[in-house]
């Protein structure tokens, strides 16, 4: 299996970027990652929400195959513990998955068409994150969701 993680928008802050490098970094020991990011959108102000995440829609799906299994970020998604997550990595893997695609969308969220393609839905959290702190918050828990399936020492319980 694959891991994609499509993210809109760059990530501004230097040290933060730093901190995900080296997530995406580790992962790499345990399974192909990438993490794509989409460009944020030109000339947004004269487009209304609707618009805009339709245009961003546009370019999430572009990236997309059929055959994935595509899940969003999503504050309506179902929460998991880390633990639990990992055991949902772990189904992934048993049932054969090539490539898992989790996207964090744009300010606004996600477009109808990106919802229709969804597979799944997942919060981090009831509590609203900027879209940069939660690229590092969800490498981070698929890293540790990967040290808990190998049993190493990186979660405590």
């Amino acid at each position: 299996m694959k891991i994609k993680l499509i993210v809109v928008g760059k990530t501004d802050k230097g040290p933060l970027q730093d901190l995900i490098a080296d997530y995406c970094k580790r992962l790499t020991h345990y399974i192909p990652f990438e993490l794509q990011v989409i460009p944020d959108l030109k000339k947004t102000k004269h487009l209304d929400v609707q618009q805009q995440k339709q245009k961003e829609g546009e370019l999430i799906l572009k990236e997309i195959n059929t055959s994935d299994w595509l899940v969003l970020l999503d504050e309506a998604g179902k929460s998991f513990t880390s633990m639990q997550f990992a055991q949902e990595l772990q189904k992934k893997l048993n049932a054969g998955t090539k490539q898992l695609v989790f996207i964090i969308g744009g300010p606004y969220g996600f477009s109808d068409a990106v919802y229709q393609q969804a597979k799944q839905k997942i919060s981090l959290s009831k509590m609203t994150f900027s879209h940069q702190m939660v690229r590092l918050f969800f490498v981070e828990q698929i890293y540790r969701g990967f040290t808990i399936l190998k049993n190493e020492p990186y979660h405590h319980q």
